[in-house]
């Protein structure tokens, strides 16, 4: 790459699977000869890095390169209750500096190729008294992609989120469903999803990513969706 790339992993909610995301994104970039590099801007609900509910932990713990390393490089605020960045902030007497965010992506974004940053929870969660998660993407400079589950409920969650983005006239990469439960949801509702995502938003959706056996060793085709927007965007 001429230059380094800064991607924001976004949900249409909490728990959705932007770290699992965030995961494959590092390993297709490994496995490219890229030089990527995990930046969770903020975690709650964890008491630091190394914690077991740590997103820079797991991300550590699964990617052959990073095995050993510490995890503490990778989140630049860690704080105690699962709440709201703001709030969880509050309730330790703190602030989260977004001057701090900025200064420390172009610090990191001078030395990787490109730079995975995932937000805490969906795009209308306060960071602090000023800022939401969407503003996090225009003050990083950052391309978007949207996770999205996969199952009964995504079409709403997934075009509201979408039209949040589209009034701040920022434009996704595109949107990944993940389909994350034991028995995995009905193919026919999947399609649907699909469909009425791309044909209300304009939005491809890149596809639909299953159940990860091994997070260390995933499946190939789980980068697959990964790959097409790599190529649309002309990124890879």
């Amino acid at each position: 790459m001429e230059r380094s790339v800064k991607l924001m992993v976004v949900g249409t909610d909490t728990d959705v699977g932007k770290t699992v995301f965030s995961l494959l994104l590092m390993q297709y970039f490994y496995l490219k000869g890229e030089t990527p590099f995990y930046l969770k801007l903020v975690q709650t609900g964890c008491r630091d890095a190394r914690d077991r509910d740590s997103d820079a932990r797991f991300i550590y713990e699964h990617v052959e390169a990073l095995k050993g390393e510490d995890p503490s490089d990778s989140t630049l605020y860690c704080f105690k209750n699962p709440k709201a960045p703001y709030f969880a902030a509050r309730n330790e007497g703190k602030v989260v500096d977004v001057a701090f965010m900025q200064e420390s992506v172009i610090r990191k974004a001078s030395s990787y190729t490109v730079l995975v940053m995932e937000t805490a929870g969906g795009l209308l969660v306060p960071v602090d008294e000023k800022f939401l998660n969407v503003d996090l993407i225009g003050l990083m400079g950052a391309a978007p992609i949207l996770v999205a589950r996969a199952g009964l409920g995504t079409i709403n969650h997934t075009l509201l989120t979408l039209e949040v983005l589209r009034t701040r006239k920022i434009e996704p990469l595109g949107v990944v469903l993940l389909d994350s439960g034991k028995d995995g949801t009905d193919r026919e509702m999947i399609d649907e999803n699909m469909e009425c995502i791309e044909k209300v938003s304009g939005i491809r959706v890149g596809g639909i990513i299953g159940n990860v056996g091994d997070f260390s060793r995933p499946d190939r085709d789980c980068y697959h969706p990964i790959e097409r927007m790599m190529e649309d965007f002309g990124i890879v």
